[in-house]
């Protein structure tokens, strides 16, 4: 909660898209951090977002949707977070499939993930894209540097090795905290450049 002086108390919303890309652990350890920061999330799983954390993690879908404070289903083009007038303060599409980002680049709002992108870029709010693939071909690259043009946060999950992980958690805290500063959200997920 961010509070103003001779101001209400504001909580900081985001909206969390989960497409089905390999890491959706990334965007699960984001709804985890948000919870526990008290910024209200708003979830977007894809279908194979969702089939993913089967696939990859020992958690359950409803684990994940528990951990938000509104889910919309993808294909919920009524959605709130499908208008600009719904107030958010950002998007994180953790992982963001190569499918997903080539939408968002061509404006091609056939999900309720790539409508809510599109409507945070017309509202000029932070968008992370937490790209997932390799290796990239030259579509990937075009679709990333049309976007990064306008100002999105391109976002691959690479680990660092300065801070020595010792732990899947380790890399996975750092990417995921790497994420929240982009939006000045205090955290401590890693230790800082200088304090390791």
């Amino acid at each position: 909660m961010i509070k103003y002086p001779g101001l209400k108390s504001y909580v900081m919303k985001l909206v969390v898209g989960i497409t089905g890309s390999t890491g959706v652990i990334y965007g699960i350890r984001v709804l985890e951090t948000l919870k526990k920061l008290k910024i209200e999330s708003h979830l977007i799983m894809s279908e194979w977002g969702q089939k993913c954390i089967s696939m990859e993690t020992d958690y359950s879908v409803d684990y994940v949707k528990s951990l938000a404070d509104n889910v919309s289903d993808e294909k919920n083009m009524a959605s709130s977070v499908s208008s600009g007038t719904h107030r958010i303060d950002g998007m994180v599409v953790a992982p963001c499939s190569m499918k997903t980002l080539a939408a968002i680049a061509n404006g091609y709002d056939d999900t309720l993930v790539a409508r809510a992108a599109g409507v945070t870029i017309k509202e000029s709010r932070k968008l992370i894209l937490m790209v997932r693939e390799t290796p990239l071909s030259a579509i990937h690259l075009e679709n990333m540097l049309k976007l990064s043009r306008l100002g999105i946060v391109i976002l691959p999950p690479v680990t660092e090795f300065y801070t020595h992980p010792k732990s899947v958690d380790d890399i996975v805290n750092h990417v995921v905290g790497k994420c929240l500063d982009q939006f000045d959200i205090e955290h401590s997920l890693y230790p800082r450049w200088g304090s390791c």
